[in-house]
């Protein structure tokens, strides 16, 4: 019996650490809301799961997740593919990444957040604003990462490609591209946690639906509850998309040695 327990744990260890950790957390949770200063802060998990159904059932949940899924996905979707030319193009073209590279540095130092103002003003405060500020947050965060990933290719493996007669063409598809393949992977789930972490900024100027639109007018009454509602579902947004990321990751990089933790 003691080997049948032993041998369960062993093969579902990852989830039992799962569970456990979940649990502490909920134990944390409801301690804080329980003092007399997190109390006001913190509703206890019980009252914020249950707002949660009742906004499941009534479809409001929904509502705002979806809309802002979208954003969080357009955002990402524009920044990241055009991310990956730019990254190329910096990485590989040395005149190109001197004149570019120090202006790239300096707008990803700036948060997307002080580009708000901007972009309402260029834009308007409709859909494509809350885009392209996510935009911003993706595109910077994805080249940077991108072009180092060029950068770092073995120079060994150019050096043996050119040795083996290939064109420059041959020697970017076939060695750089792979080669950065793994840094692109690396872009993308960056990427996807810099648009997530702007989601509530952009959508707090002038949004109709969304998670960040439900977060600010609850607080404003202060139904803190619903805050964390929200809160809580941006956060499993983001464990979600980025599972489906790193199933994509282990499909395309399944050739590189990773260590075992």
């Amino acid at each position: 019996m003691e080997k049948t327990k032993g041998n369960f744990f062993k093969k579902h260890s990852h989830l039992c650490w799962s569970v456990l950790s979940l649990a502490i957390a909920m134990s944390v949770w409801q301690l804080i809301s329980m003092t007399e200063g997190g109390g006001m802060v913190f509703s206890p998990p019980i009252e914020v799961f249950s707002r949660m159904g009742d906004y499941f059932m009534n479809g409001k949940l929904w509502e705002h997740t979806s809309v802002s899924l979208m954003r969080v996905l357009g955002g990402f979707g524009i920044g990241f593919i055009l991310s990956i030319p730019m990254a190329f193009l910096i990485g590989w073209y040395k005149p190109f990444r001197l004149i570019v590279e120090p202006w790239i540095r300096f707008v990803k130092s700036i948060p997307p957040i002080a580009y708000i103002p901007l972009v309402v003003a260029g834009v308007g405060i409709g859909e494509s604003s809350k885009i392209l500020v996510i935009f911003i947050a993706c595109f910077l965060t994805s080249v940077i990462t991108i072009y180092q990933g060029v950068l770092n290719v073995d120079e060994t493996l150019i050096k043996a490609a050119k040795v083996l007669g290939a064109k420059d063409s041959d020697m970017f598809i076939k060695v750089v591209v792979p080669a950065s393949l793994p840094f692109i992977m690396t872009a993308m789930k960056l990427g996807l946690s810099a648009s997530l972490t702007t989601l509530v900024a952009a959508e707090m100027v002038g949004a109709v639906g969304g998670l960040g639109t439900m977060i600010q007018g609850a607080s404003q009454y202060f139904q803190m509850d619903v805050v964390l509602m929200g809160i809580v579902v941006i956060g499993i947004m983001g464990l979600v998309l980025q599972s489906v990321v790193e199933f994509l990751e282990k499909k395309l990089t399944s050739w590189q040695e990773k260590r075992e933790i």
